[in-house]
């Protein structure tokens, strides 16, 4: 049965709210992955054919989709209000995805919830310290043995993570090739892991809970990044983990 649904969020970040909107609007492979950019104006065509509803640069930026091509979906629309704080030098953020789901209401928007708040998080990690900086970006999906919810259980045993490492810590962990990655774990909760090295954001998506393969991707800002080459590096990794899982 159909069912409108409304992810609401709000954070402050301490960069200026015109870092916010570029990030929102072009920037989106920094933290999410790459999409068209809208067309400038109320009425021109969006990401993933959407329409413009709201454009009034750097402040409100929405979105809508009334035909999203999905079984489970019907309407997304996709609101960012953005304030300044401190004369400027912050911004305050709103940011509400609503839409209609039409199939199996509580597992989408578990799902849709979820994925919201590691979506922001990175957005304000990308934001802090990477912005505006370019991207290579890679996006990359697990073996079908990955769809079931101890995946990322698995995933955080092979790259040596310990079992009590919260949020904040530094780490040293085995990526693709065994090669060792400084990084802080910037992100854990039972379904998702963060990774900020120096260069680069890594976020794992345990989405076994939701009948779907572990997914990775990969925001590369160093300079000469190759996303064709973090992307065959990190299935490479996936394909083993869960080949001898």
């Amino acid at each position: 049965m159909s069912k409108e649904f409304e992810i609401v969020r709000e954070f402050e970040v301490d960069v200026p709210p015109e870092r916010v909107w570029a990030a929102v609007t072009t920037g989106t492979g920094g933290y999410l992955w790459p999409m068209e950019p809208p067309e400038p104006r109320t009425g021109g065509r969006g990401p993933f054919g959407s329409t413009v509803v709201v454009w009034e640069p750097p402040h409100r930026y929405v979105n809508r989709s009334e035909d999203v091509g999905m079984p489970t979906q019907s309407l997304n629309q996709l609101d960012h209000t953005i304030e300044p704080r401190d004369e400027g030098r912050r911004a305050f953020v709103r940011y509400v995805h609503s839409g209609i789901f039409t199939d199996d209401w509580d597992t989408q928007y578990d799902g849709a919830n979820k994925h919201t708040d590691f979506y922001l998080h990175t957005l304000r990690e990308y934001l802090t310290h990477f912005a505006p900086a370019p991207v290579a970006f890679a996006q990359l999906t697990g073996p079908a043995s990955s769809a079931v919810p101890e995946a990322l259980a698995t995933a955080a045993r092979a790259l040596g993570l310990p079992d009590g490492a919260a949020a904040g810590t530094k780490v040293s962990v085995r990526g693709p090739g065994g090669r060792a990655l400084y990084a802080v774990l910037d992100y854990r909760e039972p379904e998702f892991i963060g990774l900020r090295t120096e260069g680069a954001l890594v976020r794992f998506f345990g989405r076994g809970r939701w009948g779907a393969p572990l997914g990775i991707s990969v925001h590369d800002f160093a300079p000469g990044a190759d996303a064709e080459a973090d992307g065959a590096a990190w299935q490479d990794w996936l394909n083993g983990v869960f080949s001898q899982s």
